[in-house]
C-alpha cells in the first residue's frame, strides 16, 4: 500500500497545482474582459511636429536565414519613418551563403539612401542576447525596435509604437503576434491556437493590472535607457527576452502591451521546428524563474498579487510537468479507485478537480471569439480547436518537462534558432529546406510507447471493477493518446 499512497500524493499535488494555475488563468480572463472596457487614455507623441519624433533604432538579429532574408528586408524597407531619425542594423551571425545575400541586399538599400549596417561577429557568444548587446553598442536610437527574420510588421508599425514613450517611465511596448500561415496545416493551427491566449488573455490580463508582463523577443521597441538601467542583454537563459524583460521591471519600468497592433509572423510548419522552439521556450521560462525568484519575492515596490502573478507566469512551463504526471499516474489511479473502496470519498472529492478543464475551455473560449467572432458555428469550431490543442499539448508533455527539468536543475545548452520556411497561407513547401533536423530524438520512442500505453489505459477502463468497467478517465486517456500518437507520427514519418 506504500507504492499506491506514494502515487496518490504525487498525484493530487499535480492535480492541485494545475487547479491553482486554472484559477490565475480565470483571474487574468476577468482582467481582460475589465480592461477591454476601458479606453486608451495614454499620453503620446504628436508625430505631426517633427521636433517631437525621436531618433529609432531596428534591430534584426538573424543566424543563417536562407529562405526569409529577402522577404525581411524588403518588408523593412517599406517602413514609414523619417529617413533621417531611422537607422536599420541587421545583426547577422550567420555562417552559411545567406552572409553574401544579406550583405548584396544591404548594400542595393543603401544606394536608396537607407541608413542600414550590416553588423558581423566573429563567434556566436551570447547568441541571440548576444547580439543585441553587440549592435546596442553602437545603435544611434533612443528607441530600440526588434523584430526577427520571420516578422513582417506593417509599414507605419513605428507611428502605432513609438508614441507611447512620451511617457518617460515607459522602458518597453510591445504588441501582438499574428500568423501569416495560420491554417496551413493542423500543426500551425495548434501553435496559433496557443499563441492567440498568450497575446490576449495573458498579456492584457497582467498589463492591464501592472502585473509584470514580458518582451517577446521581437515585435516589441525598447528605450535604450531600459535596456542598460536593466543590466543589458545576458545570455545565461535561453530566454534572454524574459531574463531582460523581470529584471527592468523589477526597477520599477513600465511596459505597454498594445493589443491592437497586430504584427504578422511565420508559424513553423514541421514539427522539428515546433519542438526546438517549444524546448527553448519551455526551459527557458524554468531558468528565469531560478534566476528572478529571490528577486521577485524580496521586492518591496511590487504587490503580493503581482508577485504571485509574476513567479506563476515564469512557472508556466511547469505545468507542463504536472500534466505529464497526471497522464503516467491516472492509470494506475484508474486501478488503485477500483482495487481500495475505502478510498472512494478522495475519488469521489478529487472529481471535483475537472473543474480545471473547464476553466480553460471558458477562458480560450474569450480568446477564440475575440479573432474569430461568436455564434453557435464558431462555437462548435472552438470546441474542436480546443479538444485538438488539449491533446497534441499533452502529447508534448514529456518533451516539455525534459526542457524544463533542464531548466530547473540548471543544465546549460546552445540556443537552438528556429528554421524559417518563408510560407505564408496555405501554400509553400518545406521539403528541401536545408536547416531541418533530419534525425528524430530518442525522446520520440518514449512518445510512441507512451501512445500505446494510453490506449492500455483506454482497454483498461472495460476491465477494471466488479461492475462493467471504469469510464470516467476514458476521454481523457483517449485525447492523451491522440496526441502522444500525433507528436510521434509527425517526428518520425515527417523526419522533422
Amino acid at each position: 500500500m506504500i507504492l499506491e499512497y506514494i502515487i496518490i500524493t504525487i498525484y493530487t499535488i499535480s492535480i492541485l497545482l494545475i487547479f491553482m494555475y486554472s484559477l490565475a488563468q480565470l483571474n487574468l480572463l476577468i482582467n481582460y474582459l475589465g480592461a477591454k472596457k476601458n479606453k486608451e487614455v495614454s499620453d503620446t507623441f504628436n508625430f505631426e511636429n517633427a521636433d517631437e519624433i525621436p531618433l529609432v533604432t531596428i534591430q534584426l538579429p538573424v543566424y543563417n536565414e536562407f529562405y526569409v532574408m529577402e522577404r525581411l528586408l524588403e518588408n523593412i524597407a517599406k517602413i514609414e519613418y523619417p529617413r533621417e531619425k531611422l537607422e536599420i542594423q541587421v545583426l547577422d551571425d550567420s555562417t552559411d551563403e545567406s552572409i553574401q545575400i544579406t550583405a548584396k541586399l544591404i548594400a542595393e538599400l543603401e544606394k536608396t539612401g537607407l541608413d542600414i549596417k550590416h553588423i558581423r561577429r566573429e563567434n556566436r557568444e551570447g547568441f541571440k542576447a548576444g547580439a543585441l548587446k553587440e549592435g546596442l553598442k553602437v545603435a544611434k536610437g533612443e528607441f530600440i525596435a526588434i523584430f526577427d527574420a520571420d516578422f513582417l510588421p506593417q509599414t507605419d508599425w513605428l507611428k502605432k509604437t513609438i508614441p507611447y514613450f512620451k511617457d518617460a517611465a515607459i522602458g518597453v511596448v510591445q504588441t501582438r503576434w499574428g500568423h501569416i500561415n495560420r491554417n496551413y496545416s493542423t500543426l500551425t493551427r495548434i501553435q496559433a491556437f496557443m499563441l492567440d491566449a498568450h497575446f490576449t488573455l495573458e498579456q492584457t490580463g497582467r498589463n492591464s493590472k501592472g502585473h509584470f508582463i514580458n518582451f517577446n523577443g521581437t515585435a516589441g521597441v525598447w528605450r535604450k535607457e531600459c535596456i542598460l538601467d536593466a543590466g543589458n542583454w545576458q545570455g545565461d537563459t535561453l530566454t534572454e527576452d524574459i531574463d531582460l524583460s523581470y529584471r527592468a521591471q523589477l526597477k520599477n519600468w513600465k511596459f505597454k502591451y498594445l493589443e491592437n497592433v497586430e504584427t504578422p509572423a511565420e508559424l513553423p510548419v514541421v514539427i522539428s521546428a515546433a519542438r526546438s522552439q517549444q524546448f527553448r521556450w519551455n526551459k527557458g521560462g524554468a531558468e528565469n524563474f531560478q534566476k528572478m525568484i529571490k528577486g521577485i519575492i524580496k521586492n518591496k515596490n511590487i504587490s503580493a498579487k503581482t508577485k504571485i502573478h509574476g513567479l506563476l507566469h515564469l512557472l508556466n512551463s511547469s505545468m507542463f510537468t504536472c500534466i505529464f504526471l497526471v497522464a503516467v499516474l491516472s492509470i494506475p489511479m484508474l486501478y488503485i479507485k477500483n482495487e481500495y473502496a475505502h478510498l472512494k470519498s478522495y475519488f469521489l472529492m478529487m472529481s471535483f478537480f475537472v473543474v480545471s478543464s473547464i476553466i480553460f475551455f471558458i477562458c480560450y473560449w474569450f480568446m477564440y471569439k475575440n479573432i474569430y467572432g461568436s455564434g453557435i458555428k464558431n462555437f462548435f469550431k472552438y470546441i474542436g480547436a480546443f479538444f485538438t490543442f488539449f491533446s497534441v499539448a499533452m502529447g508534448f508533455s514529456l518533451h516539455n518537462t525534459i526542457a524544463v527539468l533542464e531548466g530547473h536543475f540548471g543544465k546549460k545548452s546552445e540556443f537552438i534558432r528556429t528554421p524559417k520556411f518563408n510560407i505564408t497561407g496555405l501554400k509553400g513547401n518545406w521539403k528541401n529546406n536545408k536547416y531541418i533536423k533530419k534525425k528524430p530524438s530518442v525522446h520520440v520512442i518514449i512518445e510512441g510507447l507512451l501512445a500505446l500505453y494510453f490506449v492500455f489505459g483506454m482497454y483498461s477502463a472495460f476491465i477494471v471493477g466488479n461492475e462493467g468497467g471504469d469510464f470516467g478517465l476514458f476521454p481523457f486517456h483517449f485525447m492523451l493518446f491522440i496526441g502522444f500518437g500525433y507528436v510521434f507520427f509527425k517526428s518520425i514519418f515527417s523526419k522533422a
